[in-house]
């Protein structure tokens, strides 16, 4: 994904025709473009039009040109090539719109985290920036963006302003690019899923260096590729579930508030919604999007992490009012206690106070 800087678009000047090389060779050779013209079988006329550049190798002169000098034709068509596609690209550079520009603006966050990744040169011209952006994602005109598809719960958010189509599209091209490379099993299996949820909630007593690698042992043998990628402004979601062409999954969160009873909720939330189907094609799960399926996924996270039965019986026996208790009721959930005392504020059980947070890469 990384690139050199490109030289590229500034004048069209740098950009060197195959015809510039050929004369180079037959100067340093004494051979005249008259002779070039026997030893090739092409008219004088073929011979300087190619030099002067106002004709293109073509791979059957290249061929005349490895009998002639003993340049194999690889080298000629692969100069036509570079040739052919740096003027290409200047005309790109050079015929970019205003507004597409302007898109830059919209993803300047988006540009600092990419160009750390090595996928984005922070420091090239605005119009080479625009092309890296169309190479990435998979559009030739960054304006057409907004026009993709997403998962319902984007549709639900089209009027919310804190949305940028821009900046939420390259959230999910980061969540598809950081996950393509992590070894997973070949395909998803929902049970075994089922079967990790004790497993995966023993993880949050890990070290918080730590949760992410394991979390990403334990979702890969169930066919999933999980990371924990940053968030961005305009982007504010907190899931990013999408099944692959080959039967996996991807499951991408962020860290937006950071607080560590939230970040296990909304993993258990996500965890809910592949288990109970609602992951057909790609789903982005937004702060604020409300909903049954909504509602169901935190049903279900909230009875992941704590039973619900045993958690009135502990409420009603006033348990929250000691913070001895409240770390029993939690050891006895297979919880961290900060998970019993997120639900207990939530809930106004107890004022809220400092929640431990995380902070990793």
């Amino acid at each position: 994904m990384a690139k050199e800087k490109r030289s590229v678009g500034l004048s069209r000047d740098y950009i060197i025709h195959p015809g510039e090389t050929l004369a180079e060779v037959i100067e340093d050779r004494g051979m005249t473009q008259r002779e070039l013209a026997v030893r090739t079988g092409m008219s004088e006329k073929h011979i300087s039009t190619v030099i002067h550049g106002q004709k293109n190798i073509s791979a059957a002169f290249a061929r005349k040109l490895e009998y002639a000098l003993g340049i194999e034709t690889s080298f000629w068509m692969n100069l036509q090539a570079n040739y052919d596609r740096e003027l290409l690209e200047f005309e790109e550079l050079n015929n970019i719109t205003e507004e597409e520009l302007n898109v830059l603006k919209n993803l300047k966050e988006v540009t600092d985290v990419w160009t750390s990744f090595g996928w984005i040169d922070g420091e090239a011209n605005p119009a080479a920036m625009v092309l890296d952006y169309r190479m990435i994602f998979g559009i030739s005109n960054l304006l057409d963006t907004p026009k993709m598809s997403y998962a319902a719960a984007y549709r639900a958010q089209s009027k919310n302003a804190s949305v940028d189509p821009y900046v939420l599209f390259a959230w999910q091209r980061m969540c598809e690019l950081l996950t393509k490379n992590i070894e997973i099993a070949d395909e998803i299996d929902v049970e075994k899923l089922r079967l990790s949820i004790p497993e995966i909630k023993k993880v949050m007593f890990m070290r918080a260096n730590q949760i992410q690698k394991r979390l990403s042992e334990i979702f890969s043998d169930c066919g999933i590729a999980f990371r924990i990628v940053p968030n961005f402004t305009g982007a504010p979601v907190q899931g990013f579930i999408k099944k692959t062409e080959e039967g996996t999954l991807i499951l991408c969160m962020t860290l937006r508030q950071k607080f560590a009873d939230i970040f296990w909720f909304t993993l258990f939330h996500e965890i809910a919604h592949i288990l109970n189907g609602d992951t057909k094609h790609e789903f982005i799960d937004f702060d604020s999007v409300s909903g049954d399926m909504e509602a169901k996924a935190d049903r279900m996270a909230g009875e992941f992490l704590i039973n619900s039965e045993e958690y009135k019986i502990f409420v009603n026996a006033e348990g929250y009012k000691s913070l001895n208790e409240i770390k029993s009721f939690a050891a006895s959930q297979n919880v961290r206690d900060y998970i019993v005392q997120g639900r207990l504020m939530k809930e106004q059980m107890i004022p809220w106070s400092a929640r431990p947070r995380y902070e990793w890469e």
